[in-house]
């Protein structure tokens, strides 16, 4: 008799794959609409920085394309962009209109800083959720200049904080849905902290005096605080000792802003080149030189967000960096003007904008001598 075969052992069906996160591909869904978003704030620019007035319709179509919370994190049902892509995109977006590229900067940095340590109470980050899915959501921040105490006062008052002072020149103020204020404790030993603020608070009031040389339609007008009541919940301040820097929160700033720089300057010599299309060949060397510097500055921004990202011990580098980028974008476009001559200052080209908006951009990044004192005291290992 013949001995049957045994039957091969079953084997269970593969695993099905896990559910997509609802936020997969929200990044890649987002970024082909950047065309149509920087044309828009292309074509509005020079009205905008001409008048002072602020670009509603310019935030509005970043907030539409999905671009203004593509930093939010994924455990909040957000894309979850990291540094790369957000760079990617700020640079994008500062050649479009500087101005509405800062504001996006600034809402964006805070939507990724809570992604990574969550500094807001949760209540209050989902309100501010809740009103980003109803349009436009900008966050700002008040701090204090390099070196000096913040302009704003938190007094305790019965039950609640309540600040006072002035704080100037604050980016897209008019039309703020947050602030997040450092001000500076009435304590015994007084503590310098964030105090989260919604802008429609009693107390807060904004003073439509900007006039700025640069950035204008970002319309920086300064905030004043009279007794503006704030619960303890909106009270970021430390317990102890003054919290160690974050160097990757600062890279993040630091190569944002960077990203914006370069954008505005990329803008710059790119109409630069049409402009001058056609003249004497004698140019061509100075603008390749131009595109290889301001080239090289992209690819080391870019190249570091994405190395941050990969390994945060990275982000380091990133003051020097930035450093370079600002140079370079300042540089790119005056010899720019160089080469265009009386041309390039005639208010009805972009140019001069441009030039003043690099200028006003610079002001947002760490001083140089500051920088360059840092990275030498680290050399010499004071």
């Amino acid at each position: 008799a013949c001995t049957p075969t045994p039957a091969p052992p079953t084997r269970p069906p593969p695993a099905a794959p896990p559910p997509a996160h609802p936020a997969e591909g929200a990044v890649a869904r987002a970024l082909p609409r950047l065309p149509r978003v920087i044309d828009l704030l292309a074509a509005r620019a020079a009205e905008h920085d001409r008048d002072g007035t602020f670009p509603y319709q310019g935030v509005e179509a970043v907030h539409e394309a999905g671009l203004l919370t593509l930093t939010v994190g994924r455990r909040h049902g957000g894309p979850g962009a990291g540094l790369a892509d957000t760079v990617r995109v700020l640079a994008r977006l500062g050649r479009g209109d500087a101005s509405v590229a800062l504001l996006t900067a600034h809402t964006l940095l805070h939507h990724a800083e809570q992604a990574r340590t969550a500094p807001w109470p949760a209540a209050l980050y989902r309100r501010l959720l809740t009103e980003s899915r109803r349009g436009p959501a900008l966050v700002g921040t008040l701090r204090a200049p390099a070196g000096r105490p913040p302009a704003v006062t938190a007094h305790w008052h019965g039950n609640a904080w309540r600040l006072s002072g002035r704080a100037p020149h604050c980016p897209g103020a008019e039309a703020l849905a947050w602030l997040v204020v450092a001000a500076r404790t009435a304590e015994a030993q007084p503590r310098t902290g964030l105090f989260l603020v919604r802008a429609d608070s009693p107390g807060l009031e904004i003073d439509p005096a900007a006039d700025q040389l640069g950035l204008r339609a970002a319309a920086g007008h300064d905030v004043l605080l009279e007794d503006a009541r704030i619960g303890t919940d909106a009270a970021l301040l430390p317990r102890g000792a003054a919290e160690t820097p974050d160097p990757v929160a600062a890279a993040w700033h630091q190569l944002a802003l960077s990203a914006v720089l370069l954008g505005t300057a990329r803008a710059a010599l790119d109409w630069s080149a049409g402009r001058l299309r056609g003249a004497a060949a004698t140019h061509r060397r100075p603008l390749g030189e131009l595109d290889a510097a301001l080239t090289g500055a992209e690819e080391l921004v870019h190249g570091l967000a994405a190395r941050t990202d990969a390994d945060p011990a990275a982000a380091t580098r990133a003051p020097a960096v930035q450093l370079l980028a600002a140079r370079t974008a300042g540089d790119t476009v005056q010899r720019a003007l160089t080469l265009t001559g009386s041309t390039g200052l005639d208010r009805r080209h972009p140019l001069e904008r441009h030039l003043r908006d690099t200028l006003s951009l610079r002001t947002q990044l760490p001083a140089e001598d500051a920088v360059l004192d840092a990275l030498g005291g680290a050399l010499l290992g004071g």
